[in-house]
């Protein structure tokens, strides 16, 4: 193993020892987590708006051989940081040279370090040493070089706790593009400490900025200690090392961006035309990988079947196993698709200008402009919607969208809308396209209102004022939109797989048992197909008949069935018989499950998709007088009182394992089930009668 030129130790020895901590600090939009990622080779979220960042995040890198491992990293939650303003006890010169492996410390974008708000009372008792990750070696600021006057009052304040300190002038690229020149030599006069011009975008400067953090030093100067003192430093540190161009970044273009994009009505109209477009692209485009998908779980599953003996394992594995982790990852490409388009927004600076036109819109309600971006998501899917409400710094309005957030219409009810949708409105596209419109509009409807009934009761305060910069308008990284695309994706399958998995499994169990013998109707199909003689495409019609009643009357005669029997009556209100019972109790596992459950339970196939089934179900008949014997199981004021059930239903419990999680009390996802079922039950009580009502009975 080759010794390192510049300490003499060799690689073994030179990671075994404690690697050197820094703490990176700076504003929001200054592009910190994307120089950390550069740094360090780790994957994590970058956002164009303050709050998004509430975890320190730890990554390791060799000064030598740039990033030290790939992967995983550390993470250290700030939630039991409290108010204090810690001083650091360093005052002398204090080096982290004397080893090559640092340790990067992602700390939160704050404005100022005096802040009473969670994201700054995490970076002061990082800084101060009173977190349990313990006091840093150094601090790296890093400061917008398009926005230079204003970054340097956090730096100032940093330089006030006297640890060694790297100054990280980053968006140089953008700067110089605007005509802006930066005198390092002037700066780091100023300051009395290393100033490093980089590029987090570019990789511009990564290697100096490396060397002088292993060479980082206390300051030589100390800025003025009170704030009014303090503003007027910045502004002559600006003027003294700055010069050409325009600080601000402010020009005819960007402000006529500006005034467009957030004026009260271009805003939102402009935000409705966007949003309209990123759904359209994410539904065409997702079709063609959702559909590869589905056939490669399908291929999987029949070989499964072809290679395997019949008997419980092979069913367990085809229908609880694959069929389980098939209905999770088919979504995924949406998922996917919507977190690399918002990731893709928020790189062009569009987004920090729909919060805050949002944060209009959703004042009333008791939310803020910090939600949208957590309700945009639920979209795709609860599960991450509800993970980025970290990103909401009033703890109130963090809770209330974590509680509504699954009234967003995720991908998992879009198969449930098509059916339904189709049922009501066959041969009628435009029809079903307004009806399936009307779903979403009904869940958003929903979803704020939930929001300023809470907002006004249980969840009652003031709301928090969004303090938010606009940061520049630029091109998007297509990088970074990966890397974060990549990391969603791989925590909606860690989260959302393996509690689908579990509760699948379950409901597998439940719909397979107990063993019963195949109705007589089968029996005979099967006896008869023994009989046919040289005609085997009619041998095997004969034997696909009887195995799709065989499985009709399992269904029906299995657990699931006899628990949608014993539930019937509570539903039946709503026009549902036991055989819709069964499918809504099986979409507790996940909506998607009723199709297919609903397909199994009434003809015997899976394949609701397929036009001959689709037909069968829509003359599917009723078959206990308790449920209206001999009627369309989809009559009209069913189909409707389905439709608005599954828009409005909480009926997903890996959502409530993530509520209780993010949330911090199981009493909140207890909550959030029961209003979303208690509203669902109303809403489609209502839409029932007012069917029936309108003659369509």
């Amino acid at each position: 193993m080759q010794a390192s030129a510049t300490t003499g130790i060799n690689e073994g020895q030179e990671r075994s020892s404690p690697p050197a901590r820094v703490a990176l600090v700076g504003n929001p939009n200054t592009g910190k987590t994307t120089l950390f990622n550069r740094l360090t080779g780790l994957r994590h979220k970058t956002s164009n708006f303050p709050g998004t960042t509430l975890e320190a995040r730890l990554g390791r890198f060799d000064v030598a051989r740039r990033v030290l491992s790939r992967g995983g990293g550390d993470h250290y939650s700030g939630q039991e940081a409290d108010s204090g303003v810690g001083v650091a006890a360093a005052e002398v010169s204090v080096g982290v040279s004397g080893s090559r492996v640092i340790e990067l410390i992602d700390l939160p974008g704050i404005y100022s370090l005096e802040l009473e708000v969670l994201e700054s009372q995490v970076c002061r008792e990082a800084l101060s040493g009173r977190s349990r990750l313990g006091e840093p070696d150094a601090v790296c600021v890093v400061v917008d070089a398009t926005s230079l006057s204003r970054n340097l009052r956090l730096a100032g304040e940093a330089l006030r706790r006297r640890l060694p300190t790297v100054v990280a002038v980053n968006m140089i690229d953008l700067a110089r593009r605007r005509g802006l020149a930066i005198d390092t030599t002037k700066l780091a006069a100023s300051l009395g400490c290393a100033v490093v011009l980089v590029s987090a975008r570019t990789g511009e400067g990564l290697a100096e900025l490396r060397a002088a953090l292993a060479e980082a030093r206390v300051a030589s100067r100390t800025p003025p200690g009170d704030d009014e003192g303090l503003f007027r430093w910045a502004d002559e540190v600006f003027a003294a090392c700055a010069s050409g161009g325009d600080e601000s970044g402010a020009d005819t273009l960007t402000d006529r961006l500006d005034r467009a994009f957030t004026h009260p009505v271009l805003g939102v109209g402009a935000f409705a035309l966007i949003m309209g477009g990123l759904f359209y692209t994410i539904f065409s485009l997702a079709s063609f990988p959702m559909n590869a998908i589905d056939w490669i779980f399908t291929v999987v599953g029949g070989g499964i079947e072809s290679v395997m003996p019949a008997g419980l394992l092979r069913d367990l594995l085809v229908q609880g196993v694959v069929g389980a982790v098939g209905a999770t990852v088919i979504f995924l490409p949406q998922i996917c698709l919507l977190f690399f388009m918002i990731s893709l927004l928020e790189d062009t600076g569009y987004l920090a200008r729909a919060a805050f036109v949002m944060d209009r819109v959703l004042r009333p309600f008791g939310l803020a402009g910090h939600s949208f971006v957590p309700l945009l998501s639920s979209h795709a899917c609860a599960l991450p919607g509800i993970m980025s409400c970290r990103a909401v710094p009033d703890p109130r309005e963090r809770l209330a969208t974590i509680l509504v957030a699954p009234f967003m219409t995720c991908a998992a009810r879009l198969p449930v809308y098509v059916l339904l949708t189709s049922l009501l409105f066959p041969g009628q596209p435009l029809r079903a396209a307004l009806a399936f419109m009307g779903c979403y509009a009904l869940g958003i409807a929903a979803g704020v209102g939930s929001a300023l009934l809470v907002r006004r009761t249980i969840l009652r305060g003031k709301s928090r004022p969004m303090a938010l910069e606009l940061p520049s308008y630029k091109l998007p990284s297509v990088r970074t939109a990966l890397v974060t695309t990549y990391d969603r994706g791989l925590s909606f399958i860690k989260n959302a797989g393996t509690n689908i998995l579990a509760i699948c499994i379950v409901l597998w169990w439940l719909g397979s048992f107990p063993h019963v013998a195949p109705p007589t109707a089968a029996l005979e199909l099967r006896e008869r197909a023994a009989l046919v003689q040289n005609d085997e495409p009619a041998k095997a019609d004969l034997e696909g008949q009887a195995d799709r009643l065989a499985a009709s009357h399992g269904k029906a005669e299995s657990f699931l069935g006899q628990i949608g029997r014993t539930v019937q009556p509570v539903f039946a209100p709503l026009g549902f018989d036991w055989q819709l019972t069964v499918g809504v109790m099986a979409s507790f596992a996940a909506r998607e499950v009723f199709v297919s459950t609903m397909s199994v339970v009434l003809t015997g196939r899976e394949e609701a998709e397929d036009e001959g089934v689709f037909a069968q179900l829509s003359q599917s008949r009723r078959t206990e007088a308790g449920g209206g014997a001999g009627r369309l199981v989809f009559d009209q004021p069913t189909a409707w009182s389905l439709l608005v059930f599954f828009v409005l239903a909480m009926q997903c419990l890996p959502t409530l394992v993530v509520t209780a999680k993010e949330s911090g009390n199981v009493k909140w996802a207890l909550l959030q089930l029961a209003w979303m079922s208690g509203v669902a039950y109303a809403a489609a009580f209502l839409a029932y009668r007012l069917a029936l009502a309108f003659g369509g009975g």
